[in-house]
């Protein structure tokens, strides 16, 4: 079990990319800027749908990170 889970993490690795892995912190990302923009010129619904994208984004982001750490420490590889 534990060579599979090595297999994939190196798998995974190999076949993503920067862009790829950074695409939905960036996204977040923009959504907050457009939530602030929004907020200062007094659109409060646009402001507040744009928050909560920007929220989601970077929960589904922060979960994929730790899947990929606990992946990690599982295969014996040194993160830090």
């Amino acid at each position: 079990m534990l060579i599979a889970v090595e297999q994939f993490a190196r798998s995974r690795v190999s076949v993503s990319s920067d862009t790829e892995d950074n695409a939905m912190l960036k996204w977040a990302l923009i959504f907050f800027v457009i939530s602030l923009i929004a907020g200062f010129l007094g659109f409060s619904g646009v402001s507040a749908a744009t928050a909560t994208i920007a929220r989601v984004l970077f929960g589904i982001a922060l979960i994929i990170f730790l899947i990929f750490l606990v992946l990690a420490l599982m295969a014996g590889n040194a993160v830090l």
